[in-house]
């Protein structure tokens, strides 16, 4: 692994290969991209960004030396340049002008060479404040509660990339108090947390979400962070943590809040601890932001209106679509902002747990129309802020 960290605007090699490959680490970084991929095809190398969600091209060239640059890419990264047959993970610390990033590397064979796709931690980059997640008052005040129980689960919701981490971590920060030991398992630690005791996973050498959760219970915690809930293992520790009287953060792969309960029941929890466990869940996505230079204004359509009658909400005067312009690169959007439903639960939603109800009616239960994701979305599109195919995108056409 390599020892020293590269600043990547004071490096002056002058080989061709190694200015190449730090413009696109250069380029990557400071256009805020999640993730940068490299992926050599018939015709040459290709390179792209995701920005925003969406992959850019950044480079699509058939006269640079492809072999040099993965190899060059995998030797920053600490990687076996010998080994091209077998899938291999590294990293590479970096610094751009002062500022830390981090970045995954994973190289996998293919037909044309190794393809390598780094994801890009800025680890300095600091936390939002909750209102600039795209939170609304309430949801703030929801979060504000979760995070000042004694016990319990409390779980973020959502495909990968829609923020489930900031959102964690943003509870800590809400629950860190001097009087609280807060403790995180995490894959990897994405940002620090000052006052707080952060630890990376390793599998390969058995420090498994399910044994490093064991680890910090005898740590003397009273809140503990586990990056994801992935396997019965992690989810029985998890629970067994919340019964003895700690508050445990973790992520879930579902595709709602009440979709939660039913993955808790998929993993092997039986009804009555997820009734006695489970404290709150929030499922949230990520809808591209309108651009405020170019987003064009337009009374809805009778079928953009039909959308928000379906989900018995008011429908708005006018609703903006995306234009193009050269201030969002002509894509119509600049940035993202967060949608979130949340759950807290209550006795009623008690009661329809330990009875095994299934996910539709805990849903009638749980949830208005307006609180859902796409009641939230649509309300976005009312407000200006992202447009009605943008939410349709991201959601879908649920009924």
């Amino acid at each position: 692994m390599p020892q020293r960290e590269r600043d990547l605007l004071e490096d002056t090699e002058d080989a061709p290969v190694i200015q190449l490959v730090n413009q696109l680490l250069r380029r990557a970084v400071l256009a805020g991209a999640s993730d940068l991929h490299v992926e050599p095809y018939e015709g040459g190398l290709r390179a792209r960004m995701r920005v925003d969600g969406f992959l850019q091209p950044v480079l699509d060239r058939s006269d640079v030396p492809v072999k040099r640059i993965v190899s060059r890419l995998k030797v920053m990264a600490g990687l076996d340049i010998a080994e091209t047959r077998l899938p291999q993970d590294g990293r590479i610390p970096l610094r751009l002008g002062g500022r830390l990033i981090d970045t995954r590397v994973s190289a996998m064979p293919g037909n044309y060479g190794e393809r390598v796709v780094l994801r890009i931690l800025d680890r300095q980059a600091g936390l939002m404040p909750l209102e600039g997640l795209g939170l609304m008052p309430a949801q703030v005040a929801q979060l504000e509660r979760m995070s000042a129980l004694p016990n319990g689960i409390i779980l973020a919701t959502g495909p990968t990339g829609s923020g489930k981490t900031t959102t964690l971590y943003s509870l800590l920060k809400l629950a860190n108090r001097e009087a609280r030991n807060i403790v995180t398992v995490e894959d990897p630690v994405e940002y620090d947390l000052p006052g707080i005791s952060q630890s990376q996973i390793n599998a390969e050498i058995g420090m498994t979400f399910a044994a490093g959760l064991r680890a910090t219970l005898r740590q003397d915690p009273d809140v503990i962070l586990v990056g994801e809930i992935r396997d019965g293992e992690t989810v029985s520790v998890a629970a067994q943590a919340a019964l003895t009287g700690h508050l445990v953060f973790s992520s879930l792969h579902a595709n709602g809040s009440v979709g939660a309960v039913v993955r808790l029941r998929d993993l092997g929890l039986d009804d009555f601890l997820i009734a006695s466990t489970l404290r709150g869940v929030i499922a949230q996505r990520l809808l591209r932001r309108l651009c405020p230079e170019c987003r064009r204004a337009h009374p809805p359509t009778a079928a953009e209106a039909a959308q928000f009658t379906r989900h018995d909400l008011p429908v708005p005067s006018e609703v903006c679509d995306a234009q193009g312009c050269v201030a969002c690169s002509g894509s119509g959007y600049s940035g993202r902002v967060g949608i979130f439903e949340m759950i807290e639960v209550d006795e009623a939603l008690r009661g329809a747990i330990d009875d095994g109800l299934p996910e539709t009616r805990l849903r009638h239960i749980a949830l208005s129309e307006r609180d859902t994701l796409i009641g939230h979305g649509l309300a976005q599109v009312a407000q200006g802020n992202t447009s009605l195919a943008e939410t349709l995108r991201v959601l879908g056409d649920v009924a």
